[in-house]
This record gives structure tokens, C-alpha cells and sequence, in this order.
């Protein structure tokens, strides 16, 4: 599709950029800098930092990253944004249209581009490489690319496959939709290249892992619904004992704890002074502005005593003994003050302990956590519950997130049936995972994102404000301007 081939070059172009370091000014203006490229092996290792790059990609409202994931709770009953970051205020109130900017479009959009570049990386990164380090460097690719195609599965449904180097493409063309089926084949095909070619040990320097392909192959199969071949992959990570639930449950959230997390599997690695977060730094629009605040839906979902609130959540009240950074007239966690919206509550998760009176030029490099291994275990045991029942190997991965260290909640009731460990393993998903942007997903994936969010009051304080959700948002509306580029190629999804 024409505007796909266009992002195709754009995207290209992009990785040339990105990946920095070479004086591009040898070529003229107008014209991508190949001919200087893809010379040396030092291009392969600027190149693959280039692929790696797309995840510090802007969402749109307020140059959000791309992967601020606690936006995507803003979507959902979790949580509310008063600023609309993402975007999610704003669907949740007048819906999903072609015309959607922010989230609706970025992620439409960057995705291709980040799958450009992992095409012409493909083709071309054995020209500087060999051995070993060509396995390893394009086993990365094929990840993100899968990576990259997942997003777009999720959110859009089927969309067009596109493979080849945006160089060989022609410009003036135009691409249909490949099928559903055809798209998440393609994406565990990548995924099961990057599974056989990335190395088998845990996830520290921001590169792609084994247990990190593997892990989003699983998240891959329980959306397909292919649950015992979900349960299996997810067993065979915990039976590898590459990662490990964290002692600490918050320092998977803040530096430097987060550096030697054996939990997280994939983030989007920051670093002062070098690279920081888009727009401003993550603690004043989530805890200076009260970006993102939970709802007391949410809150009422947590059972009694678990610790798990309070580490994600101030409550009114709540001083410096709690965690609560601000000093001097605001020292009391108060709603009514500082931005804070009675009848929500203020975010604990992500702040950094011992941070005071966080602004616009407090410096935090907090990486946006992808994927943990807490996430592992739980989808083993709604996979393996979907596949053959409540039986032991259940309860022990949902017994073992909530038993870890810190936490410490009992066991959960002998004796349930499938039904009820369903309804405790969503209820476990969502208070663990709470400001991680994994609940719309699993919503849509459950099918009852219409059910809990249509109609849903996120403020009990303001009962006429209602969330609105419709079946066809199940799959996202593709942008106008890509069908109007496009057609008659390619189609919008139906209902819009």
C-alpha cells in the first residue's frame, strides 16, 4: 500500500539516522546515504541500535513515548487521565473514528516504520557480518519485527505483510490486508527464528533475550486461544531458570533496582544523561500532575491486606512514612490539592523511593517495563486452567506470584473449578499488573471489554461521565489517511 511503502523509506531513512555516528553529509541531501553504509561491521552493531531505537517512538498526545504502557490503563476501568495522555481519555468518552489521533494512529504508523527498518536490516546486515553474530544480530531483527507485528494484531486485526527491503519496493504500489491467521503465523514464525538464534541467558542490557521471544510467543498463543501450546512454552521458560520473581516487588518499577531485576524480560531501557523520556521526565505527569490516577474500582479490587495496593496507590493521608514525595504545605497526601481529582487515586508505582517534590526538571530514567516474569506465570496458569482444569500446576504459579517475598498473600482455595480459578487468575492479572497497560489487552483477549467498560463510571463522584466501548473496537479503526491513500486496495475494518 502506497502509504505503507512510504513509511517503507521514511523508516529506512530513519535507521540511517538513528544509528548515528557517521557523517552522512557525503551524499546529497535528497537521497538515503547507502552507498555509505553497510561497509563495516561497526554499521550491523549502529544498525541493530537503530531497530532498537523505534521503542523510544512518540504516542502522540503530549510526545508521550509510544510505550508509556500505564497510559494504556487510561483505556480501561483502571485508571483515568486528566491530561488525555495516549488518548485514552478522549476514546473513552467519544469512542474510536478513522480520525482518532494519538495512540490510534502512532501505533499504526510507527510500527511499520520499525518494520521497515527490521526488513532492510534483514537484507542487507549479511553483507558486514557472519557466524555467530549474524545468527544472533538477525535473530534480533526478526523478533522486533514480530514484536512490532504483534502490536498491530492486537489493535487493528489483519493488516498487510509486507517483508521486503523498502529499497526494492516500488513506491507507486499499493497492498492489501493479508488475513488474521496469515498475520499471526508470520509473527510466530519470526518469533521461533529469534527463539532459535538469541541467547539463552537473562535479560540486562536492553537486547532481546531467548526467554524474551519465548515469552511473547506465549502471549502470541493465548491470543490465539491455543491454550495447551501456550501453557507448554510457559513452562518450559519457568522450568529454565533464566528469571525469577523480584524479593522487591516495586524496584522492578525505578533505577537502579531495575538494573539488576532478574524479573523483567524486555523494557524500554533509559539512561541519564543520554537518553531520557520523551516530552518531560515520567514522575511530574504521573505524580506531579496526577496523570494517571486509579479508580476506586480498582482500588475495591484488592483483597484484604494486600500489600500490592499500597505499593501502587497513595491513599488521602498518606506522608512521607507511606512513601509520599511532596514536602512543605502539600507534606499530606490530600484529593482536592495539587491536581489530585477527589474520588481517584494518586500512582506510588513508578516513583522512585525517596524522591521529594518531583517537577518538570526532576530527572528519573525509569525503564518502561515490556514484559515480566510474574506475567509468565500467570499466563502458564490461564493457559493450563483453559487447557485441563484447576489442577496443581495451577495453583502453584499463582500461589508463587502471590506468596512472593513482600507480598505475601495466601494460598488460594482448594477445590476450585475452572470457572472460579478463571475469575481468580483475572482478578490476580489485574492487581498485579496494574499500571502496566496489560488489562485492555486482556479484556479484549477475555471478550468482555464491552461488558466491563461500556458504560463504566470511573468516578463515582461524577456519575454521568460513562466510559464508551462497542464490540467493533475489537479491532481498531485503521487512519483515514492511510485508507485514503490506499484505495481501493486496502479496506477499513468493519463498522467504521
Amino acid at each position: 500500500m502506497r502509504k505503507i511503502i512510504s513509511s517503507l523509506y521514511i523508516a529506512a531513512g530513519c535507521l540511517f539516522m538513528l544509528a548515528a555516528c557517521k557523517d552522512l553529509n557525503v551524499s546529497p541531501t535528497d537521497k538515503l546515504p547507502r552507498t555509505i553504509f553497510w561497509k563495516s561491521e561497526g554499521d550491523a552493531d549502529f544498525a541493530l541500535t537503530g531497530l532498537y531505537n523505534f521503542l523510544y517512538m512518540p504516542g502522540g498526545n503530549w510526545s508521550c513515548s509510544q510505550y508509556y504502557v500505564f497510559a494504556w490503563d487510561t483505556y480501561t476501568d483502571d485508571a483515568y487521565s486528566q491530561h488525555d495522555y495516549g488518548g485514552g481519555r478522549s476514546a473513552g468518552s467519544s469512542g474510536l473514528t478513522p480520525n482518532t489521533k494519538a495512540y490510534v494512529e502512532s501505533y499504526y504508523t510507527n510500527n511499520y516504520k520499525a518494520i521497515a527498518a527490521a526488513n532492510h536490516f534483514l537484507a542487507n546486515v549479511d553483507k558486514v557480518i557472519s557466524g555467530d553474530k549474524l545468527k544472533r544480530y538477525k535473530a534480533e531483527a526478526y523478533f522486533l519485527r514480530a514484536f512490532n507485528y504483534f502490536w498491530l494484531a492486537q489493535l487493528y486485526g489483519n493488516v498487510p505483510i509486507v517483508k521486503a527491503d523498502p529499497y526494492t519496493v516500488d513506491y507507486t504500489s499499493i497492498m492489501g490486508k493479508s488475513t488474521r491467521e496469515e498475520v499471526l503465523a508470520f509473527i510466530r514464525e519470526d518469533l521461533d527464528i529469534a527463539i532459535a538464534g538469541l541467547p539463552d541467558v537473562g535479560y540486562t542490557t536492553g537486547h532481546a533475550v531467548k526467554g524474551t521471544a519465548q515469552g511473547y510467543k506465549v502471549r502470541v498463543l493465548l491470543f490465539e486461544k491455543k491454550y495447551a501450546e501456550a501453557a507448554a512454552l510457559a513452562k518450559q521458560i519457568i522450568d529454565d531458570n533464566k528469571f525469577f520473581l523480584n524479593d522487591n516487588y516495586l524496584a522492578n518499577f525505578y533505577k537502579p533496582a531495575q538494573n539488576s531485576s532478574k524479573e523483567i524480560m524486555f523494557s524500554v531501557k533509559y539512561l541519564l544523561p543520554n537518553i531520557t523520556h520523551q516530552d518531560v521526565p515520567l514522575v511530574a505527569p504521573m505524580h506531579r500532575w496526577k496523570g494517571y490516577m486509579g479508580t476506586q474500582d480498582l482500588i475495591n479490587e484488592y483483597e484484604v491486606n494486600d500489600p500490592r495496593k499500597t505499593m501502587t496507590w497513595f491513599f488521602p493521608g498518606d506522608t512521607k512514612a507511606q512513601g509520599w514525595p511532596f514536602t512543605g504545605d502539600l507534606s499530606v497526601a490530600t484529593p482536592g490539592m495539587d491536581g489530585w481529582i477527589q474520588g481517584y487515586y494518586t500512582p506510588r508505582k513508578w516513583l522512585p523511593p525517596g524522591l521529594e517534590d518531583p517537577t518538570t526538571g526532576t530527572l528519573v530514567d525509569n525503564d518502561f517495563v515490556l514484559m515480566r516474569f510474574a506475567d509468565i506465570k500467570l499466563m502458564y496458569a490461564e493457559a493450563q486452567n483453559e487447557a485441563v482444569g484447576a489442577d496443581a500446576s495451577v495453583y502453584k504459579q499463582i500461589n508463587e506470584v502471590r506468596a512472593r517475598t513482600g507480598v505475601n498473600m495466601p494460598e488460594l482455595p482448594a477445590g476450585l473449578s475452572k470457572d472460579q480459578m478463571r475469575e481468580k487468575i483475572r482478578h490476580e492479572r489485574r492487581v498485579e499488573f496494574a499500571l502496566e497497560g496489560l488489562r485492555y489487552f486482556d479484556l479484549r483477549r477475555w471478550g468482555i471489554a464491552t461488558q466491563k467498560l461500556n458504560g463504566f463510571v470511573s468516578n463515582p463522584l461524577a456519575p454521568n461521565i460513562k466510559l464508551k466501548y462497542e464490540d467493533k473496537y475489537q479491532y481498531w479503526p485503521i487512519p483515514q489517511t492511510e485508507i485514503d491513500r490506499n484505495t481501493p486496495a486496502l479496506k477499513q475494518n468493519p463498522d467504521y
